[in-house]
């Protein structure tokens, strides 16, 4: 059995208003679930997340990645102690998308004292089948909000 990892009890409504206001909302991103050690969440595929060409945005699949990832590390830490910020990400792109809704699950590789690593996958569900769009992995800086001694 997998044990819970967040700071505390979260709901869903909680978890979405950390994303009004800012580009979460404008993307249309919604936290869906937050399981024991993973957080999902939705985002449409529409003309706020389409290329040119009508094809999901690889940055807008970076975007949910990110949300995910960040906002997943953020619910681990104390907000009085520390707080988490983006270092790197990577995503590799693998299945076009023109429609619809997506779907990420953050999960954590690592979670230490100054740096954590969340994967995120990301799927297209059509006809009862989960295409895979996308994988990110993400690092996240641990950044202590206590003076540094010395």
């Amino acid at each position: 059995m997998t044990s819970r990892i967040w700071l505390q009890d979260y709901t869903l409504n909680e978890v979405n208003e950390r994303g009004k206001g800012c580009m979460v909302e404008h993307l249309g991103i919604q936290i869906t679930e937050l399981g024991p050690d993973f957080l999902k969440g939705t985002m449409p595929v529409d003309f706020r997340t389409r290329q040119p060409r009508g094809l999901l945005h690889g940055g807008a699949s970076v975007a949910l990645a990110e949300t995910l990832a960040s906002l997943a590390a953020n619910l681990i830490l104390d907000p009085a102690i520390a707080y988490g910020v983006g270092l790197e990400i990577n995503a590799n792109h693998i299945r076009a998308c023109t429609e619809g809704h997506v779907t990420g699950v953050s999960s954590p590789l690592h979670i230490g004292k100054t740096t954590q690593v969340w994967e995120t996958r990301i799927t297209q569900t059509a006809s009862d089948t989960k295409h895979l769009v996308c994988v990110s992995r993400m690092t996240i800086a641990v950044v202590s909000l206590r003076p540094a001694r010395g």
